[in-house]
Parts: structure tokens; sequence; C-alpha cells
């Protein structure tokens, strides 16, 4: 079932939804504590995703929900949303405004609409398959990248690759300009509007890279996993956004190199 502007517009709201409930909480007292992975979690990522899950469950009630917070309803309808409420929360506890809000609607594990907004900043992508993207409403475009070896390459932390992966990584940053750490979806939205060439992680789950697809490929640019596959549901969590599609082979031949 292809795209309705219902559906755009339901995922505008549930972003606007989510910003409410994050502001009040930025640079304030947000609450954060550890989840069993580790990982933290504040207030306004529980009350971000509360809001959205509302929404969704009085507009949407046959549409499944796959949150970051609150785990999984099923869907009747063979649609879910797939919601990540602060995407970045280390970033968010520490005051800096490059995390984002994560919307993504997916038809049997492929994502066919997805959704970046930064509240803090009133930044917004707007990702649907076979459309555009859209940056606070006009089109987004990633940039031409000719030269491997003239890429920006990002990614979020070395730390979160397995000693493989960190292996194949640091062979890809050999062979690229320069590398940027920290941004978490922040980077595939600035990697959408021409900012960044090439953005690699691994160890995501479907709620970190279910929306960046349909914004960066509605941009120009490709996403993949470390073996060139498409993203869906049954990914393995290994992720390239190349801005530039005519580097991907590059990038993935670099990738090939595990071992020590």
């Amino acid at each position: 079932m292809p795209v309705s502007q219902a559906d755009i517009d339901l995922a505008n709201r549930l972003a606007d939804a989510a910003g409410a409930a994050i502001r009040p909480y930025f640079r304030a007292e947000y609450g954060v504590e550890t989840k069993d992975d580790s990982s933290p979690v504040t207030l306004a990522d529980r009350a971000a995703e509360e809001a959205m899950r509302r929404l969704i469950v009085a507009e949407r009630p046959m549409d499944g929900i796959v949150g970051e917070e609150f785990g999984t309803r099923e869907s009747t309808s063979g649609r879910s949303w797939v919601l990540d409420p602060i995407d970045g929360t280390r970033a968010f506890i520490a005051g800096r405004p490059i995390f984002g809000t994560l919307i993504a609607l997916i038809e049997d594990g492929w994502p066919l609409l997805g959704l970046i907004d930064q509240p803090i900043l009133k930044e917004r992508w707007l990702g649907v398959a076979g459309r555009p993207t859209l940056f606070n409403g006009k089109p987004a475009s990633t940039r031409v990248c000719r030269d491997l070896n003239k890429a920006l390459l990002a990614t979020t932390s070395p730390a979160l690759f397995t000693d493989d992966q960190l292996h194949a990584f640091e062979h890809l940053d050999g062979a690229v300009l320069s590398t940027v750490l920290g941004g978490d979806c922040y980077n595939y939205a600035c990697l959408a509007s021409g900012h960044l060439d090439v953005v690699v992680e691994a160890g995501l789950k479907l709620h970190d890279f279910a929306a960046l697809v349909p914004v960066v490929e509605g941009a120009g640019g490709r996403m993949c996993d470390w073996q060139g596959d498409p993203l869906h549901a049954g990914s393995n969590g290994e992720v390239v956004a190349a801005g530039d599609p005519a580097r991907v082979e590059e990038i993935l031949e670099a990738l090939a190199c595990r071992g020590h």
C-alpha cells in the first residue's frame, strides 16, 4: 500500500507531539536511568514515546508499534510505526542538540516513510519511498563524492564496534579524507543535506535505522548493510549510508577487510 498524505500528516503530528514532550526536559532535570543494555534513558525518552503511541493507538488501531522504550504492539494491517523517541540520548543528556526523534512507517518489514526530527533546532527531514526527501518542507540532496579519498566519514563511536567490525572500519577510515565521531541519527540527516559523504555503523536495531532509509535514499543517497543488501526488519544492524551511490562498492570493499 503506497504512503498516503494521511500517513505523512500523522508522521508530522507524531514528531510534533514528541518534540513538545522533549523540549521541557532539554538542559533541565531529565531523570536519567541506565537500562539493562547499559544505555541511558530519560524522562524525555519515555514521555515522547508515550505521546506518539497514544496518537497511533487512537488513529491507527490496526497498525503495529515498534518502540525503543515500550516494546512492540502487534499489527493486524501489515504496517507498523517504528519509534525511537530520542536517538542520541547521550547527546541529549550533555545538552547537545544533535539527537533526533526517529519515526518510520514499515510494511511487511520494509521502510516506506522515515522522519528525522531535531526538536530543539526545529529541523525536520521527511523521506517517503519514491519521492524526494524534504528538509523543513524543501528538497534535500546529498552531494557528489568523486573520490573516496575526498570523503567525510562519520560514525557515532568506534567503541560500538566488535573487534572485527572495528578492524574493517579502521580500514575504511584510512581510505577517506577525514572522520567525524558522534552524531547518531543526525549524521544521516547531515548526509541527506549534503554535509557528509559516508556514515558507517553496527549494532543498530530496527528503531535506529528504519527511518533513515527513506530520508537518505529520497535525497539521492543509498543505504545498505555491510554486504550491500537493502535494509529491512531482518537486517543484522550493520549499516552503510553513502551520499553518492557511486562510492558504495569501494566502501563495501574496505569494510570487507575484517580480522587482524
